[in-house]
């Protein structure tokens, strides 16, 4: 039996752990708005875009076959290795700021990875379709499972088995994600893109980002937890 079913149909404690997940990806989520747009005030000494500078710093990479295009929306930044594109938003793409400089840097980080083959940069490419196909295919079978079988049937093993595919893959971006920002604020120091009195308000923006994919992974987690408690055992019925 399902384990919030010991509780009583209307309450299931494992609810807390989706609460958990959620407030902490609501708390990451404020946090990277409200310092990137803190620092997004304070223009970059050399007055450079992000643009301008994702240009500057793929270039002292060794890097001319990635274009830079500007998207649409609030920090939509990405790097797509597919067509070897990045991506800046609206509130990079023209920005003169230091955050929007590192956030800029940052993407750059990913297309080095890309261009020099890191490892964890590889798993986690590899690792998308089978997380996509796990994330969308998890639910409907522990649903098919519980209908036909109840909670602890072979449905329910293999959904939470995919589920736990999506949680690796959040679990790989970490390394990928920390070691792009790394690069980035190392490249823009020595490119003299930003001084040395600039890069620690950079740092401040990315380890901001970079708490969003820790929170992103913290909840997988726990909604991973819950659904081994919930379905992971045998049915008791």
């Amino acid at each position: 039996m399902p384990f919030g079913y010991r509780y009583g149909y209307y309450f299931d404690p494992t609810y807390l752990l989706v609460l958990i997940g959620a407030l902490i990806s609501m708390f990451a989520s404020m946090r990277v708005k409200t310092t990137f747009h803190k620092y997004a005030q304070m223009r970059s000494r050399t007055n450079m875009t992000g643009a301008q500078a994702a240009q500057r710093v793929l270039n002292s990479a060794g890097i001319y076959d990635v274009r830079i295009q500007h998207v649409a929306g609030d920090l939509t930044d990405h790097y797509n290795p597919k067509n070897k594109t990045l991506n800046l938003s609206d509130s990079v793409y023209a920005s003169t700021s230091v955050a929007a400089v590192g956030v800029a840097a940052h993407e750059c980080g990913h297309a080095i990875q890309h261009q020099q083959g890191y490892s964890p940069l590889n798993f986690r490419s590899a690792l998308v379709p089978v997380a996509n196909f796990g994330s969308a295919a998890a639910w409907p079978l522990i649903i098919l499972g519980v209908i036909f079988g109840g909670a602890g049937n072979i449905f329910c093993q293999i959904g939470i088995i995919f589920f736990s595919a999506a949680v690796l893959f959040q679990l790989v971006t970490l390394p990928v994600e920390f070691n792009a920002s790394s690069r980035a604020v190392r490249i823009l120091g020595d490119t003299g893109i930003l001084s040395e009195q600039e890069l620690p308000y950079t740092r401040k923006v990315l380890k901001a980002a970079a708490l969003t994919y820790v929170a992103g992974a913290a909840a997988a987690i726990l909604q991973l937890l819950r659904l081994l408690l919930l379905f992971g055992g045998r049915d008791r019925d």
